[in-house]
């Protein structure tokens, strides 16, 4: 099978173009009947904004600006990146990449390099090599998807692997990045990075050769230009905004919704940012950022869905937990599907079944995931999950499952004692 790239690419964009409709200034003024001006913004006091020399006053304001891929400190890294987007006529632009970039191809590349294991470095790297690309992961933490637990870290690891990608993350230093002056069959131009890495316990040269490098090291907050010191605003260029838990800034006029002040940097997390600040500003409500409970996924194959506290963070709070799973190797829908890799694991609070985080590695397990959110939304303990009747055969049934293996605790010596003494009552009774 050979793979059309420029088509796969080109049906990406059409369907991007499509999404966007949503976020357009057409639709915000024309069906939601908002007013939109466009142009560089500036506040210019506590409550006034400059937007192409006119000046809006304000009641309240919210900061929506969101963030923008983060690059390394590598030599030659931001001259090739900036290359790589300029606008220059007949120029040979190298193929640098972040994750807002990289659906901007329209050549496949022979040999793609992704600097982070991270959610945008494993989604991207897997999808690049089943589209036919070399690919190379690198990364210094020596594991993938750091915030997951490591053994379901591990299991998409392995799929990946599988897939072809190779992994190298264990780099001590990104040294430089050049073009070598050559430009490979496919027209693009070839690029040379060193590095520094360790390599049987010792830290070594090497060079890699490529001809498409995609940086997927995070995301920075866009707060700077806007004159925030003018309004009263404090803020930090690493973490963002400083906002209190219902998203008020240092201003008590402006809040900030997003990327630019929360370390949950997803597209429904500001979703819901937003709506709460909405009921704060304008309805005198008291929401609050920690009561939100965000779940987040990771669209490799296999999926991981993820809510709540990890076993890392119970461990750091001393919390005390139990741990429930329930692998796909017994679910039913996973074995007809040979998608048995994987599992539901539920953690509860010690003494009850509350729920206090949750992590699936699947098929769906994207999908899957809600429905613990919502267990968790509604003070829904685990124990009664197991009385929620899924479709047959279905993975999500696994949830389910989890839950019944929660009750089987329940049977102390004592219950069991009780109820085999019921049993035999209805066995011998009259």
């Amino acid at each position: 099978v050979k793979v059309n790239f420029p088509k796969v690419m080109e049906r990406m964009r059409r369907i991007r173009s499509d999404i966007s409709t949503n976020d357009s200034a057409e639709r915000f003024t024309k069906q939601l009947g908002v007013e939109v001006f466009f142009g560089h913004g500036k506040f210019s006091s506590d409550r006034t904004v400059v937007v192409n020399g006119r000046t809006l006053e304000f009641r309240k304001a919210v900061i929506a600006t969101g963030g923008y891929p983060a690059l390394i400190s590598m030599t030659g890294l931001k001259f090739l990146y900036e290359k790589a987007n300029s606008t220059e006529v007949g120029a040979v632009r190298p193929i640098v990449m972040t994750n807002e970039t990289l659906f901007n191809m329209t050549t496949q590349p022979k040999k793609l390099c992704v600097i982070g294991a991270g959610v945008v470095g494993m989604e991207m790297s897997q999808a690049m090599q089943r589209l036919g690309s070399e690919v190379v992961v690198f990364g210094r933490s020596g594991r993938v998807l750091p915030k997951e637990d490591l053994d379901l870290s591990n299991i998409v690891k392995n799929q990946i692997e599988e897939d072809g990608v190779t992994f190298r993350l264990s780099v001590k230093e990104y040294v430089s990045i050049n073009m070598t002056g050559k430009v490979l069959d496919n027209g693009l131009p070839e690029l040379c990075m060193t590095i520094q890495e360790l390599v049987g316990g010792k830290v070594v040269k090497s060079e890699v050769l490529m001809d498409a490098l995609l940086v997927a090291v995070g995301r920075k907050p866009n707060v700077t230009g806007m004159d925030l010191e003018k309004a009263g605003i404090e803020f930090d260029s690493r973490k963002g905004l400083v906002v209190n838990d219902r998203l008020l800034t240092t201003n008590p006029r402006v809040f900030g919704v997003g990327d630019c002040c929360s370390a949950f940097k997803f597209t429904h997390a500001a979703d819901f940012m937003a709506r709460m600040v909405i009921r704060n500003a304008l309805f005198f409500g008291s929401a609050k950022m920690s009561d939100l409970i965000i779940p987040y996924s990771t669209f490799t194959t296999p999926e991981v869905g993820s809510v709540g506290l990890y076993e890392s963070d119970l461990k750091e709070r001393g919390i005390a937990y139990k741990t429930f799973e329930k692998h796909f190797s017994e679910n039913d829908r996973a074995i007809c599907d040979d998608s048995t890799s994987g599992m539901v694991r539920i953690r509860v609070d010690a003494k009850s079944d509350k729920i206090l985080g949750a992590s699936i590695v699947g098929i769906g397990a994207g999908n899957m995931i809600s429905e613990i959110t919502l267990a968790m939304q509604t003070g829904t303990g685990l124990g009664k999950l197991s009385a929620v009747i899924h479709p047959y055969p279905t993975t999500a049934d696994a949830v389910r499952a989890t839950g019944d293996l929660y009750n089987k605790t329940r049977a102390t010596p004592a219950v069991r004692g009780i109820l085999r003494g019921l049993i035999q009552m209805q066995r011998y009774g009259s």
